[in-house]
């Protein structure tokens, strides 16, 4: 009895699928210039499968883009008429029980919610399928390939068991089934793109799968691109901002104040602002350092990436000519001294948001230079003010940036001549 029933409902869901199957097959004739590309990832931070949609419809495809919205991708994406964006939802996994009880049924979920909406796609002659994440998409994509006739083209990021294994460990059972179930199912794809030859190269050794590196002349960052013939390095259209704070982690400091103006930002990005994601450096070292790391790791942003790293000395100018926008949270104890850091980012040319005190009109001029803020409120403000329609020529942003570049500044040695070294000469 519970036999039989199992065989009706399996062949419930499968006889659907079937028939549409072979409608597709039969219907193969629509699909020789239809591509489906599949994230199952934010669209707007998948450059890679942006661009893979943009070439092929450049090329004479029309594309159907499948992936989570949580960022605005890019414009040109969504002003082409050839390609339609479908966004998935993202699902969540059971609130109580075991953690792998969770993962599992969240899988599942995942799996039959991706299996009806590429199955209810117009007919394609491929899919396009970014991995990571690969559990469950890869299987779902060979599945509705198999079904419909279409070919399962993986381009290779990363290995997702490895990135699990750096929670997990490398021996943990979820992660070695992980990696056995991408293994497994990533040689039953028609064609393999990589990032790397190295990639390439492990592929064809420990896993027999051929494949090729995705567009060996240009190497891409999350910012920029670089053309391997001209060396010419350009910013990527849709790529995020990159906010820079340096502090030495003390009490005269609250970094409170642009974690919250962080969580008003995303909140506003969320709800279809034309805002960019944000990577957020915080530059330095200090005896509160571990306690904002905890309260930053406790914020799980989705369009926002802070990091907190250390800088040699000749990479902070670096950092600072890179950056779009500086923030400095410097509270002088006395009111009477000015943050040199504020100092480093104008001889960058980078503009700077800073938070008011008694003298520091004498350095930043608002509305010329940066802008000053009193709280998180007016600074959350300002970051969506500057940086709306990012990148725009025309912004308040690229303003502040060009009155910067055209005003006279001293360096260091020119100013010290001037000031300290006649005080020298006359004693």
């Amino acid at each position: 009895m519970v036999a039989s029933c199992v065989a009706f409902l399996l062949l419930s869901l499968f006889l659907p699928l079937l028939l549409l199957g072979w409608w597709k097959r039969w219907h193969r004739g629509l699909a020789a210039r239809h591509v489906v590309v599949v994230v199952l990832g934010d669209v707007g931070r998948s450059p890679r499968m942006q661009y893979h949609a943009l070439s092929l419809v450049k090329s004479g495809f029309s594309v159907t883009l499948l992936g989570f919205c949580n960022s605005k991708p890019h414009s040109e994406l969504l002003e082409s008429d050839k390609i339609q964006v479908v966004k998935l939802t993202e699902l969540q996994g059971l609130a109580v029980g075991p953690r792998v009880l969770r993962y599992g049924v969240k899988v599942v979920f995942q799996a039959v919610y991706l299996l009806w909406k590429l199955m209810w796609r117009e007919p394609a002659a491929y899919i396009f399928l970014q991995n990571p994440p690969g559990l469950p998409s890869i299987s779902v994509c060979w599945l509705v390939g198999c079904l419909c006739g279409s070919k399962l083209v993986i381009d290779w990021h990363n290995y997702g068991y490895s990135i699990m294994a750096l929670v997990h460990g490398a021996t943990h059972p979820i992660v070695l089934l992980a990696k056995w179930y991408e293994k497994f199912f990533g040689r039953l794809s028609h064609l393999n793109l990589c990032v790397t030859n190295a990639m390439r190269e492990d592929l064809a050794e420990n896993w027999c799968i051929s494949s090729e590196p995705s567009d060996p002349a240009t190497e891409r960052s999350a910012f920029t691109e670089k053309d391997a013939q001209t060396r010419l390095v350009t910013h990527l259209c849709g790529r995020p901002a990159l906010l820079v704070s340096s502090t030495s982690w003390t009490e005269d400091e609250d970094f409170s104040i642009l974690l919250a103006a962080l969580e008003k930002f995303e909140q506003w990005a969320s709800d279809g602002d034309s805002l960019p994601s944000l990577v957020c450096v915080i530059t330095g070292k200090g005896p509160l350092k571990e306690h904002y790391i905890r309260l930053i790791s406790q914020k799980h942003f989705q369009r926002i990436q802070v990091c907190t790293p250390w800088l040699e000395a000749e990479d902070y100018p670096l950092l600072l000519g890179s950056a779009d926008l500086g923030v400095c949270l410097h509270k002088s104890s006395s009111g009477l001294d000015l943050p040199m850091k504020v100092v480093d980012m104008f001889g960058c040319c980078l503009p700077v948001c800073a938070v008011n005190f008694k003298c520091l009109h004498e350095l930043v001029k608002h509305g010329e230079n940066g802008l000053v803020f009193e709280d998180a409120e007016e600074l959350a403000s300002q970051l969506q003010m500057l940086l709306s329609k990012f990148p725009d020529p025309a912004g308040k942003l690229n303003q502040l940036r060009k009155n910067l570049r055209e005003s006279e500044q001293l360096r260091w040695h020119e100013s010290w001549q001037r000031t300290v070294l006649p005080l020298v000469m006359d004693s």
